[in-house]
Order: structure tokens, then C-alpha cells, then sequence
């Protein structure tokens, strides 16, 4: 075995095998740093693994199953794009891990917590390292259990528990197609190899039904229109998974996934995909606007970020949504855990309930201005470069088609673009500025967390800026990750980063100046209520299945179950009368024969009783008898 495939393995067995150690582990104190020890174990191995790796892509194939006609090979994928990605899920994860140490240092459950995490990340690596969609699929299944544990992680709360099962059940939506797509693929091109689906697709790419098949497996994981309803309500878990599932894991799995089958799609499911990217980024952006927990607002950023990432896969620019996913990775995890340290300090999610934190959190208040600088998108900072990559591969394909309309796709994810720093302006205000409005903890006892939470927050903002992935902070060019993937970055207009810039210091402005409106405003109650995503569901899918699953009970119960019991009665009651009949009829009558036939028995016996004049009395009846019948 070479030393490649050891690490590879190693890599992946690894969380694993912390996994079954943490279920298990006798000293739940000691949890945390066990699993980031095997995280770090991991990274470390992971840099190992990226140094040793050569230009082109490495196969790992083991046969599995063989069949008449068909044979299953357990095969695992390692190129650049999969070290990146190792590199990103191993360093988020452990400084996930590091700040849970201190944040959930009180919870009595602590090893399990751990064990969950463990299990997370290696499904995760699992979809990595993958080298054929079956063994994807596996893994991503595997994603939505570990998901499915850690939102319902405290499961004593009804709120968490109905989060764990909701995106549980929205998955399985996205995923039982996605199964469909695998099988039709397999059918249409006789494998399901990564590395021969570019060679196997023919040109113009698979029919339109398979590609939107395997594409409903990233619209449930990365919480697409109109399976998005889910990622908001997943906020019930604990703040540090809030961070990896919306940072490097569950949500990137979706975008990994287009970006590894990005060959197989037909111009017509690129077209649609584009679509359905465009309005999840404005849907997120949109019911990002008006909430009032803290946690909602930047999961509804996620899902305007990934709705940005989709449509540039949309438009050909793979290069671009990995990028910004990369980018997104570092200042989403940075947010989360910064509103973490938030919710440590004021003990409640609400934003109305906050306030003039940014002297009594300084630290924290840097941390998350300079996270909520890069989402927002502006200069020298990380995500103001990745987002001019997405919005220049738009306009670059909006040039492509013949009609004008394909323009209204670039315009409106610009628009997006300025909603962005529209509800982060506002949530920054609410929560640093203005005066302290919390009664539930005084002023004067809020504090900064300790080193473990300080430490990831503070590496994950300097993560967030433009120098680390540019030299040029004001353009992606030149940057390394481009280099790194052998891709090209999308030409941009000149006057792009200056209207883009520009709408998100309108939106910025906008956002800090916003005057609270009321509640019952119909465009705020769109906003809060996830734009009625919800209730339409809950009034044409919940609602009448539970009309018919109703109509179908009380039909079994008055109408089938009324029809076994009647059955049942009748037959009880008949074979009453039939006991009767049989006690006086049918036994009477075999009982009157007998009596009878003793009786006749009895009078015969009487006449033979040794008497003449009985005899004589008898021979003289019997001739009076005979004479009679013959007269």
C-alpha cells in the first residue's frame, strides 16, 4: 500500500474511529480536546496529503459487488479540489471543536456531543474523497443522520426536536431524487465513476430529467427554493453547530456536488439551475431582512450566499462558486461563533433585546464587523473578491445567449449583493449600537468569552480578508486558489466592482438608518415567515395529507372496522341461534326419540310379565286391531 492511499485512508477513517471512542469514552471532560486532537491528527495528515500530491488526479478502486452485468467498486477521488476541501472541513471543524470545549463546558452530555461532531465531519470527508456516486450517496446519507443528531441535539426541547425532523424530511425529498438520477444515470451510461461521467456524458450533456434529478440533491442539502425552509429552523441546535453546518459541511456538500457533475447537465438544467439559484438568493436575502433572532438572520444569509454559489455553477463558473464557498466558509464560521459569544454574554437570541454591545464586547464587535464586512462584500476583505468572481462569470454569460433577458440573472444577483449588506447593517446596529435594552442581565456583568471562544472567533475574521487569497485586494486575478485549480478567473467589466461596491454602501446605509417598521406589516410578516414558504406548505402538502390520512382513519374505523365488527356480531348472535336451535330442535328431537323409544321399550317389556290374561288381553287387542285395518 502506498503511502498516499495509507494517509487517504487514515484521513478518512480517522473521525470515525473517534466517533465509536467518544460514544464510549468514560471522562466526558476530556471529550473535547480528544476530538480536536484527532482533528488536528487529520489536518496535519491532510497537509501531508496535499505536499505528496502529484499534477494529476489519483483513483483509489477496491471492487466491491459483482453482478451479471454490473460491478460496484468502492473508489475514493483525490485531486486538488479534494485537498481544498479537506484542508477547509479539518481547519473549520477544529476550531469548531475548540470553541465548543468552552462554550458547552456545562452540558451533560458532552462525549455524545463530540461523538455527533466526529461523525459530521467524517461523513462529510467522505463526500470528498468519493470516486463514484454510489459511494457518494452513502456518504451523503450519512450527512443527514449526523445532521438529524446534532439539530435535535437537545431533543428535550420540542423546537429542536421538530427542527431535527423537518430537515430530516425535507432531505429526504431531495435526496430520494437524487437516488433516481444515480440509477438513471448508471442505466443511460453504464457507470457512475466521477472521473469517466466527463468522458461518458455525450455532448450537450445528460437529458434534461437526469441533471435536474441529481440536482434536487443539492437543493434540499444546500437549502435551494424551495427546500430552504429547513436551514433557518436548524438554529434549535447548539451555536458551534450552527457554524460547521452552515460554514465547511452539510450546506457545502451541495455545491461540492455540482461542481464534481457539473459535465453531466444540459444547457436547459444549467438554465434552470441558474434560475433557481437567482431567486434563492434574493428569497434568503429577502427573509433575512426583518427577523429578530440573531441566528435566523445569518442562516438566512447562508442561504442567500449558497443561492449565489448555485447560480454561478449555473453559468459555467465552477471556479467562481468554489471560490466564494471557500471565502464564505472562513466569515460564516466567524459569524456564528460570534454571535455565540453574543448569546454568552446576553443569554437571548433576540436582537431587540441587545444593544450598545460593542464596548462591553470589543473583541467580539471587531471579530464581527470585520466577518460581516466580507459577506457584505466590500473591499479588502475575502468576500468582496469571490463575489466579483461569481457576478463577472453572470454578466460573462448573460453575454453568451441571444436574448437580453439572460441580463436580468447578473442584475438581480447584484441586487442581492446590496440586500446583503442591507440586513447586516441592521443586525450590526442592533445588536453594537445604540442603548443597552436587555433587563434580563445587567450591563455591567457582560464579558468577553475566554481563550477558547476568543481564539477561533479572531483567526476566522483575519481569515476573512482579501490578502490572504490575493495580493491585490481590490481584484481576484493573480490569487492562488485560481492557480491552484488550474482555472481561470471570469472577466469583469470595468465598472463592476464599482457599482457593486457602490450598492453595498447604499445597502450598508440603508440598513444602519432602517427605522424598526411594525410587525403586522404584510411585507415584514413575508420577511418573518420565510416569504409564507411554510404555511403554503402547511395548507397545500400538510394540510390536505392530513385531511386524507383523517378522512382514511375515521373511514377504517366506522366504515371497514364497522363492517368486521358488525361481521363479528352477526356471527355471534347467529351462532346463539344456532346453539338454541340445535339444544331444542336438533337435540330435542334425538332426545324425544329416545324418550319415546324408552317408553315404548318400557310398555313392551310390561306385557311380558308371565300373566294368561295379559297375554290373552294382548292376543285380543291385536286381532281387533287387525280386523279393523281390514275392514
Amino acid at each position: 500500500m502506498s503511502l498516499l492511499t495509507l494517509l487517504t485512508t487514515g484521513v478518512l477513517l480517522l473521525p470515525f474511529s473517534g466517533f465509536l471512542m467518544l460514544l464510549r469514552l468514560p471522562a466526558p471532560h476530556r471529550a473535547g480536546r480528544l476530538a480536536a486532537g484527532l482533528t488536528l491528527t487529520g489536518l496535519l495528515a491532510s497537509l501531508w496529503l496535499t505536499w505528496l500530491l502529484p499534477g494529476a488526479p489519483v483513483h483509489l478502486r477496491h471492487e466491491w459487488v459483482t453482478l451479471p452485468g454490473m460491478k460496484v467498486a468502492v473508489s475514493f477521488q483525490l485531486d486538488r479540489l479534494a485537498v481544498l476541501m479537506l484542508l477547509l472541513v479539518h481547519g473549520v471543524a477544529l476550531l469548531v471543536q475548540v470553541y465548543s470545549i468552552s462554550y458547552l463546558r456545562d452540558e451533560r452530555r458532552l462525549s455524545r456531543y463530540f461523538a455527533y461532531l466526529q461523525l459530521f465531519v467524517g461523513a462529510m470527508l467522505g463526500i470528498i474523497l468519493a470516486g463514484n456516486l454510489i459511494i457518494l450517496y452513502a456518504f451523503w446519507e450519512l450527512v443527514g443522520l449526523a445532521s438529524y443528531l446534532l439539530i435535535g441535539f437537545w431533543y428535550e426541547r420540542p423546537a429542536a426536536a421538530l427542527a431535527a425532523q423537518k430537515a430530516f424530511l425535507m432531505n429526504r425529498v431531495g435526496d430520494a431524487a437524487f437516488l433516481f438520477g444515480i440509477i438513471y444515470t448508471y442505466h443511460l451510461l453504464g457507470t457512475t465513476e466521477l472521473a469517466a461521467l466527463g468522458m461518458a456524458v455525450p455532448a450537450g450533456g445528460m437529458p434534461t430529467v437526469v441533471g435536474l434529478c441529481l440536482f434536487m440533491g443539492c437543493v434540499a442539502k444546500s437549502a435551494q427554493f424551495p427546500l430552504l425552509t429547513w436551514l433557518p429552523d436548524a438554529m434549535e441546535g447548539p451555536t458551534p453547530v450552527s457554524a460547521l453546518l452552515h460554514a465547511a459541511t452539510m450546506v457545502a456538500a451541495g455545491i461540492f456536488l455540482l461542481a464534481r457533475i457539473h459535465p453531466v447537465f444540459s444547457p436547459d438544467a444549467l438554465l434552470a439551475i441558474v434560475v433557481i439559484g437567482t431567486v434563492t438568493a434574493l428569497w434568503g436575502g429577502y427573509s433575512a431582512l426583518f427577523q429578530s433572532d440573531i441566528k435566523k438572520v445569518l442562516a438566512f444569509s447562508t442561504v442567500s450566499q449558497l443561492g449565489l454559489m448555485v447560480a454561478a455553477m449555473g453559468t459555467g463558473n465552477v471556479s467562481g462558486a468554489m471560490f466564494h464557498l471557500l471565502t464564505h466558509a472562513f466569515f460564516k464560521a466567524g459569524l456564528f461563533l460570534s454571535a455565540g459569544a453574543v448569546l454568552h454574554a446576553v443569554h437571548t437570541q433576540d436582537m431587540q433585546q441587545m444593544g450598545g454591545l460593542r464596548k462591553a464586547l470589543p473583541i467580539t464587535f471587531w471579530a464581527y464587523t470585520i466577518c460581516a464586512a466580507a459577506l457584505a462584500g466590500l473591499p479588502f476583505f475575502s468576500g468582496f473578491l469571490s463575489k466579483e468572481a461569481i457576478l463577472a462569470g453572470a454578466f460573462g454569460w448573460a453575454a453568451g445567449p441571444p436574448t437580453n433577458l439572460a441580463y436580468c440573472i447578473p442584475l438581480l444577483l447584484l441586487l442581492s449583493s446590496g440586500l446583503t449588506a442591507l440586513y447586516m447593517a441592521r443586525q450590526w446596529r442592533l445588536i453594537f449600537f445604540g442603548n443597552y435594552r436587555n433587563e434580563g442581565v445587567a450591563y455591567r456583568h457582560l464579558h468577553e468569552p475566554d481563550a477558547l471562544m476568543r481564539v477561533p472567533v479572531l483567526l476566522l475574521a483575519g481569515l476573512s480578508v482579501a490578502f490572504w487569497f490575493s495580493l491585490n485586494p481590490l481584484s481576484a486575478h493573480n490569487s492562488w486558489f485560481f492557480y491552484w485549480l488550474s482555472a481561470k478567473e471570469p472577466a469583469a467589466p470595468w465598472w463592476l466592482a464599482v457599482v457593486s461596491v457602490a450598492l453595498v454602501l447604499l445597502g450598508g446605509w440603508l440598513g444602519f438608518r432602517l427605522v424598526e417598521p411594525r410587525p403586522e406589516k404584510v411585507w415584514v410578516r413575508a420577511s418573518v415567515a420565510y416569504g409564507f414558504l411554510d404555511e403554503f406548505y402547511q395548507r397545500s402538502i400538510i394540510n390536505p395529507v392530513r385531511f386524507v390520512s383523517t378522512l382514511l382513519y375515521r373511514t377504517d374505523r366506522q366504515v371497514i372496522d364497522g363492517v368486521v365488527d358488525g361481521t363479528g356480531m352477526g356471527s355471534v348472535v347467529l351462532a346463539h341461534i344456532m346453539h338454541w336451535v340445535d339444544r331444542w330442535f336438533v337435540d330435542g328431537l334425538v332426545n324425544g326419540s329416545v324418550w319415546l323409544t324408552g317408553r315404548l321399550g318400557r310398555l313392551a317389556r310390561s306385557v311380558q310379565n308371565g300373566r294368561v290374561q295379559s297375554y290373552i288381553a294382548t292376543a285380543v287387542a291385536g286381532l281387533l286391531l287387525f280386523l279393523w285395518w281390514l275392514l
